[in-house]
């Protein structure tokens, strides 16, 4: 029988698309204001936290987020399969949520919070792993997909920081909170719907793995519960020695899979060094990237002029330029790949990841630039931040979908889901260094401002060089995959 498609794609990616427009709605929703609640003051009805111990949670939170990606991707390889670990995963996201949503109580607070990163951890990576199982021949089809697919996260953020960005901050933070719920719902309601779809993908592993590793995963949980509680180190300290933790821990995993699997075939080592690669750019990009919830979001809500008409916008409205620009942009750079692969001139992927950094290091030069008028005591115009976001989203848009293909490409089979872990891994490092980049941006430390702009600049520019300098010995490690 043949298979039911849509705009020439299986029907399943479309099911899976609404399934991640309402996680996204929630996650990105809560993310919009969650920095925002975590600094404003009492006055507010927020926590009025001082910048750093916020930017050390917020840090921490958003990269727990992503590096639990990688045992969630473990529990689906070795034990449930990925459709149980979406379905199951999309629950806890929901539940922690409302539990958000509970007034006047610092324990259901970041209780939620924890409910939502471990949520999230068991059903992101699995969710991007079935759309690349929907397409096994590959190909530039499977980065079209991966290019819609990525356009039903960014309508779910879009709609997500409008309206729980307005309910926030200008209602009340914990009917945010709760709209928030009803978006993951809607999002499990789809799934739950049109499992149909997805009958040929995400199945329960044949041979079943040990548990060992999650009884070792929930050591480790402990013992950081234990240290904070008590209070043996601080928040904050915590969240900085994770800088270094967890790119540590991420290069023994790779070195792991690369040198002491025997199973693996010489091309197959070679295609875990180039994932290993793009996870270092990846990283470098979304530790710039995600100051959008926290950096840009200081410079949004206290030095930019959001006036429109006598009304001011919401600060954290902001944040959806993003979405509203990959919207917009996401269909013309997945026709954009295909027509170039067609006239054999499609950009190579560490050539694409050179790209994004080169456009995340001009957005980071626009805030320089719009930095420098602040310390001249000006307001900086919002057209200052539409731009560097649109650059944020050209650059996004080079690195993102792409690296969710190739990750799906590259990866040997038995790693499949926890490598897609492991590329959610380098957003959590991205958002752990975003988190502790806040914490400079104290209202005593303007004059610091253009200086750590620049030094973001800089960064991404000579990573991005690198990628493109090296991009045609990188390809070859890829072994003809495209």
């Amino acid at each position: 029988m043949r298979e039911k498609t849509f705009l020439g794609h299986p029907i399943g990616l479309f099911v899976l698309f609404f399934t991640e427009m309402g996680e996204r709605f929630s996650f990105y929703g809560m993310k919009a204001i969650l920095f925002l609640y975590l600094i404003k003051g009492a006055e507010d009805g927020a926590l009025g936290l001082p910048e750093d111990l916020a930017g050390a949670i917020f840090g921490l939170y958003a990269a727990a987020v992503y590096i639990l990606t990688l045992p969630g991707g473990w529990i689906a390889d070795n034990l449930i399969g990925q459709k149980k670990a979406i379905w199951w995963g999309g629950i806890v996201i929901m539940i922690g949520h409302i539990l958000l949503a509970i007034p006047g109580s610092n324990a259901y607070f970041f209780a939620g919070l924890v409910s939502v990163a471990l949520g999230t951890g068991l059903l992101k990576a699995n969710i991007s792993s079935i759309v690349g199982d929907l397409y096994p021949e590959g190909g530039a089809k499977r980065d079209s997909a991966f290019s819609i697919f990525y356009m039903g996260i960014n309508s779910g953020a879009f709609l997500g920081m409008l309206i729980v960005g307005y309910l926030g901050e200008k209602i009340g933070w914990h009917y945010g909170f709760g709209a928030a719920a009803f978006a993951m719902f809607f999002g499990l309601v789809v799934f739950r719907s049109f499992q149909k779809e997805l009958k040929h993908v995400g199945h329960e592993p044949e041979v079943k793995g040990k548990p060992t590793f999650l009884y070792v995963l929930l050591a480790v949980f402990l013992l950081i519960f234990v240290l904070l509680y008590f209070q043996m180190v601080t928040l904050v300290a915590f969240t900085n020695a994770m800088k270094y933790a967890v790119p540590i821990l991420t290069v023994l995993y790779f070195i792991y899979i690369g040198f002491f699997d025997s199973s693996l075939t010489v091309p197959e080592r070679k295609r875990v060094a180039v994932l290993f690669i793009f996870f270092v750019g990846a990283a470098v990009f979304w530790s710039g990237f995600e100051q959008s919830s926290t950096t840009l979001t200081i410079f949004a809500e206290r030095y930019t002029d959001r006036h429109i008409f006598g009304w001011q916008m919401p600060a954290s409205w902001l944040q959806s330029a993003n979405s509203m620009f990959i919207l917009i942009f996401s269909a013309v750079f997945a026709a954009l790949w295909m027509y170039l692969n067609r006239k054999n001139m499609n950009p190579s992927t560490p050539l694409k990841f050179g790209l994004g950094l080169f456009n995340l290091a001009l957005a980071f030069f626009v805030l320089y630039s719009a930095s420098k008028l602040v310390l001249n005591g000006n307001k900086a115009h919002v057209g200052w931040l539409l731009l560097t976001y649109l650059l944020f989203t050209l650059g996004e848009l080079c690195v993102s979908p792409v690296g969710l293909s190739t990750y799906t490409k590259l990866a040997p089979r038995k790693y499949y889901s926890q490598m897609m872990g492991l590329w959610f891994v380098a957003a959590s490092l991205g958002n752990l260094i975003a988190g502790l980049f806040a914490g400079n941006f104290t209202p005593d430390a303007v004059n610091d401002m253009p200086g750590l702009f620049m030094q973001v600049c800089l960064i991404s520019l000579g990573v991005g060089l690198i990628l493109a300098v090296f991009s045609n010995p990188i390809k070859k490690w890829m072994g003809g995959i495209d």
